[in-house]
């Protein structure tokens, strides 16, 4: 199943109030691991950001100035999570400004060429599924990284794409998930991740790198030995059937791949 984990950072809180996004990180993972692919880009608004919004992720007028417009990204942008199922923080938040900005391109296209979200993918959000599995509590993405002990002390700032990452691992946590997180300075991974904007930090996870677990067969005294204790547990407790066929057929597999 392919996963795009996805955050958006904005001009304010209300897309029909003329607020854009300015900001898009989202990072793909396939059956439950980070493939390494990933989707960063600003966004110039056409409009100020509010103080209030400036605040939270530090991103200012000037530093959007000469990005891109959502018009000239939107195409990249929708290969990159079409027919994907992704995953967000408060999903209704970016699925909406999402909508909001391809419904502007549309009609400016004159004909519907991107969107709706909800028909072309599917929409998982963790606030939801935070609330239900820890109802009463704090839900924000900061106190779910405490709950799940996930590392989040270089995050001062949010940002799309750092706070996508850290999501993916919140997600595969309260899935059943195991992760663990890199930082290195020095690792090619930053320039694709857009580490400058997070310190110099470029961030790595080991669900991404994990090798397949080896199949260490044991030798022929290691076997033995093996051998050796189930007798002495079938003398111990009288007649006992349980393990003989698993050894034979173990035994067998053991004498063939010699």
């Amino acid at each position: 199943m392919r996963q795009i984990i996805l955050d958006t950072e904005t001009t304010g809180i209300d897309p029909r109030a003329g607020h854009r996004m300015i900001e898009i990180g989202a990072v793909e993972m396939v059956n439950r691991r980070l493939t390494g692919n990933t989707y960063h880009q600003y966004i110039n608004p056409e409009r100020e950001i509010e103080a209030e919004a400036m605040a939270v992720h530090g991103i200012t007028n000037e530093r959007v100035a000469n990005e891109p417009l959502f018009a000239d990204i939107a195409d990249a942008f929708w290969d990159f999570i079409d027919g994907a199922e992704l995953i967000i923080h408060n999903a209704p938040f970016d699925v909406g400004f999402i909508d909001h900005e391809t419904q502007r391109l549309n009609k400016a296209r004159g004909k519907p060429v991107l969107g709706p979200v909800a028909e072309r993918c599917g929409i998982l959000d963790t606030l939801t599924m935070a609330r239900k599995m820890h109802p009463g509590q704090r839900n924000s993405l900061d106190a779910l990284c405490k709950r799940y002990t996930i590392d989040n002390g270089h995050r001062v700032l949010h940002g799309a794409l750092l706070d996508a990452e850290i999501l993916a691992d919140v997600y595969l946590a309260m899935t059943g998930g195991q992760t663990a997180l890199i930082l290195d300075s020095s690792d090619d991974h930053s320039q694709r991740s857009g580490a400058e904007d997070t310190g110099g930090l470029s961030i790595r996870r080991l669900s991404a790198e994990r090798a397949r677990l080896s199949v260490v067969v044991p030798d022929v005294g290691e076997w033995q030995a093996h051998l050796d204790k189930l007798e002495r547990i079938r003398q111990a407790a009288g007649e006992c059937q349980w393990d003989r066929l698993d050894s034979q057929n173990a035994q067998a597999s053991e004498t063939e791949s010699h």
